[in-house]
């Protein structure tokens, strides 16, 4: 399920800015890195005080315009998105994705 909220995350991240699906992939990594904290093992509340705490600097040392307005925003689609609960339910993530495409 955590590595799902991952790629929630980088998914977000790269639709966002001007980075690529690997620099944005990265970001989250070494974002998550920082704040102690494992891709596969991260919740959907630390991802949430990561992106808050940590992720703005990083995101802003890759030229990225406005990275706080930027981590605001992946913070409310993560919220909106019922990741989580959505995930312990036996949806596939691919069903996941579909349904927040289409929202």
């Amino acid at each position: 399920m955590a590595a799902w909220i991952f790629e929630f995350v980088a998914d977000v991240l790269e639709q966002r800015t001007d980075l690529d699906k690997l620099e944005a992939r990265g970001t989250v990594r070494l974002a998550l890195k920082e704040a102690g904290l494992d891709a596969r093992t991260v919740t959907g509340e630390q991802m949430q005080v990561m992106l808050e705490k940590v992720m703005p600097n990083e995101i802003r040392s890759r030229g990225v315009d406005d990275p706080d307005g930027v981590c605001t925003g992946i913070v409310t689609a993560l919220k909106e998105s019922d990741l989580e609960s959505s995930a312990g339910e036996g949806e596939s993530p691919e069903s996941i994705f579909r349904r927040l495409a289409q929202g």
